[in-house]
């Protein structure tokens, strides 16, 4: 009776390297099409809603409420990289007779948030970022009605960017109501009655 044969076993090759290809061109896509959140100055997670409405990304101003009703406020990257930003801080130092030097007004373009008093901000620009992101955690921008500078800021935008400019609230799930509520009676005294409300996302409720 005759051997059996082995059959020669032979190494499975698979070429990888169109999976790679595929894999680098969606990383690239996602990079380039992701929209990065800006850095801020506190944490504040957004209450949560069904709404899918998107606030726009340009032109854009975001007031942003902590839990200790501190207030802060964000220009949108085409603000700043159109330097309208440096405009309202032109128009805002004149309003306090205050003026900012080339350095200053770098800094603010590089600082993503407005959250000192206008007295503290010469100084605060010529803090390293590092330290201003400490420091703006201390303050805010005054609201109070005896020293209203966050309608001064507001004003000034609103005019640097004209009618186009939308407004966005962002407050935490947690910050107390009549914290909210004050920023929006200021500005209501500023005929600004148009806004957007930022929360998250969550699933719509079933209906049997």
């Amino acid at each position: 009776m005759g051997k059996a044969v082995k059959a020669k076993k032979h190494d499975t090759f698979i070429d990888m390297t169109a999976m790679s290809d595929v894999t680098v061109l969606l990383l690239t896509f996602f990079m380039l099409t992701a929209t990065f959140l800006p850095k801020e100055p506190v944490q504040v997670i957004s209450p949560r809603s069904v709404s899918e409405t998107k606030v726009p990304e340009n032109n854009v101003l975001t007031i942003l409420i902590d839990g200790e009703g501190k207030v802060f406020l964000n220009f949108d990257e085409h603000t700043k990289a159109t330097r309208k930003d440096i405009e309202v801080l032109d128009l805002v130092g004149k309003d306090y007779g205050l003026t900012f030097s080339d350095g200053q007004k770098r800094s603010f373009n590089e600082q993503t948030h407005v959250g000192v008093p206008i007295g503290r901000l010469s100084d605060f620009l010529n803090k390293s970022i590092t330290d201003q992101d400490e420091e703006i955690k201390k303050y805010g921008v005054p609201l109070d009605s005896a020293n209203n500078q966050f309608e001064r800021w507001i004003k000034r935008a609103r005019e640097v960017n004209g009618d186009g400019m939308q407004i966005a609230i962002k407050a935490g799930e947690t910050t107390p109501y009549p914290l909210v509520e004050a920023v929006m009676k200021n500005l209501v005294k500023m005929k600004e009655n148009r806004y957007n409300l930022v929360t998250s996302l969550k699933a719509a409720p079933n209906i049997d």
